[in-house]
């Protein structure tokens, strides 16, 4: 990638990230992680990517602020993604939140590029 702007990367990088988050996470709402052997060890990699996207989300508003681009767009993600431990792993408001969350960074990062 050739010149591409810290803040414009971070948001590839985190988009990259909320997808695993994703994905990891219908695995485990689906169960197809429970039926494995050592299925328990599938939720400390869905907790730090949580964790890595929550950073993830914050250094991009904050790069993107730096540059001068609309990083306030991300504002509702970054909120959204703070209330997730509100809800219960498991039940459909966690779902259900969760893609609300993934909608809002992708509006909040198509606002922010």
């Amino acid at each position: 990638m050739p010149n591409v702007e810290p803040h414009r990367l971070a948001l590839l990088v985190t988009a990259g990230l909320l997808a695993g988050l994703l994905l990891l996470g219908l695995s485990l709402q689906r169960g197809w992680r429970r039926a494995a052997p050592g299925a328990r060890l599938a939720h400390w990699p869905h907790h730090a990517l949580f964790f890595a996207v929550c950073a993830g989300t914050l250094l991009s508003l904050g790069l993107g602020w730096w540059a001068g681009a609309r990083a306030w767009a991300l504002l509702p993600a970054l909120a959204l993604l703070l209330t997730m431990p509100r809800t219960r792993p498991g039940r459909a408001d966690h779902w259900q939140r969760a893609l609300v969350c993934a909608a809002a960074f992708a509006l909040g990062a198509w606002g922010a590029w």
